[in-house]
């Protein structure tokens, strides 16, 4: 289970530091084009969850995901402790794990998440996000992936 939780570590720190630096660097709503057009760095706020569901629901969210996060942390763990040696559906959960803890302590921390991956074309927008929501979004991926292959495997 450790190289799992070292992974879930290694996304927890570079997320962590990702949204540090931004957050030194940039002030709240200010842009920087990285790919003109596509992707800019933007320091955001997010006291909601996936795109902004509940910012704005009075507070009572803050304690609500955390406690979701927390809850979700502790049952990865303990699915990891279980299946630790299927590898696809193990870094599935490692990546989520780190992506949920990273979440966790930004809305601990500051009261909210910090985003700053911002994607868009033309007028079109994707709610801004992080490396904790990329891995979380890769994690699922994955675990897509690993039950597509275990049915065909059944087969």
């Amino acid at each position: 289970m450790l190289p799992w939780l070292g992974l879930a570590m290694v996304v927890i720190l570079l997320d962590q530091a990702s949204k540090i630096a931004i957050s030194r660097v940039f002030e709240f709503g200010q842009r920087m084009p990285i790919a003109d057009g596509f992707f800019d760095l933007t320091l955001l706020y997010n006291k909601g969850a996936a795109f902004s569901f509940l910012a704005a629901a009075g507070g009572w969210q803050k304690y609500f995901f955390i406690a979701l996060g927390t809850g979700a942390a502790l049952f990865i763990v303990w699915l990891l402790s279980r299946h630790n040696q299927q590898r696809l559906f193990s870094f599935a959960l490692a990546m989520i794990l780190g992506g949920a803890i990273g979440n966790v302590i930004d809305r601990l921390a500051y009261g909210h998440v910090v985003d700053f991956i911002l994607v868009y074309w033309r007028d079109w927008y994707w709610p801004a996000f992080n490396l904790a929501d990329s891995a979380i979004v890769c994690g699922a991926g994955t675990l897509m992936l690993d039950e597509l292959l275990r049915v065909r495997r059944t087969k």
